[in-house]
């Protein structure tokens, strides 16, 4: 039987700046520390420390900047391949898949949510509500984003979670690129607080209800989208 073959230095460097990016210790956004600085913290020499930034770029968990800097570009291995992927996607791609994980949270959310989370749900609510009657698009984007998120991470799942926030920036521009002026109009424009009201009161069945008028919104949204364009 064969011994396991060890990992080199730059695969544990690698595995080094996976940990620091995971834990939140660098936040997807940040800049990494400095080449120099690197070196001196990891304890590696500089053709090391750059090989693993070098790998770590082409897999898309970081970025380099000319003349700015290397910035951690997403939080996983997981969000860096969903990110490659979402590039080629299509919006109703993004769409259905973004729908189904809201839809299946909802539920979840309503059993498993505790005061913290329905706090946060509640304030997005607020915000989003705000934003809409302000005519402010960029902060009703925001919220509306926050809302949907805060209701996934109440699911109880963290896997639910993690794969909704590889997905955030899609949604955020699936949200702007829907976000209609007549959405009141439509079935299901009260979904979000319907929605909000049935995780406050952990009703499961309700909060499926709410998830799928949102639904319905969201489709009518794309239906009018599409024939606008056809126009």
């Amino acid at each position: 039987m064969s011994e396991p073959v060890q990992p080199t230095l730059v695969q544990r460097t690698i595995g080094r700046i996976e940990r620091a990016i995971e834990s939140g210790e660098w936040a997807v956004g940040d800049r990494i520390p400095a080449e120099g600085r690197l070196v001196e913290a990891l304890g590696v020499g500089r053709n090391t420390v750059r090989e693993a930034v070098r790998a770590l770029c082409h897999t898309g968990l970081l970025e380099a900047r000319r003349g700015d800097g290397t910035y951690v570009r997403a939080a996983s291995d997981l969000n860096a391949a969903l990110q490659r992927r979402l590039r080629r996607a299509e919006l109703k791609h993004v769409l259905q898949v973004r729908l189904a994980i809201e839809r299946e949270a909802a539920p979840a959310a309503a059993v498993h949510r505790g005061e913290d989370d329905l706090a946060r749900i509640l304030s997005a609510l607020l915000a989003r509500r705000r934003a809409q009657e302000s005519g402010d698009a960029a902060a009703y984007v925001d919220a509306d984003l926050e809302f949907h998120r805060a209701i996934v991470a109440a699911s109880g799942n963290p896997l639910m979670a993690e794969l909704y926030e590889s997905l955030a920036e899609a949604v955020r521009d699936s949200i702007a690129s829907l976000r209609p002026s007549w959405a009141p109009e439509l079935p299901g424009a009260c979904a979000h607080e319907d929605l909000a009201d049935a995780i406050a009161r952990r009703d499961p069945d309700a909060a499926t209800k709410a998830a799928w008028a949102h639904t319905q919104t969201v489709e009518a949204a794309m239906e009018r989208m599409g024939e606008r364009e056809g126009e």
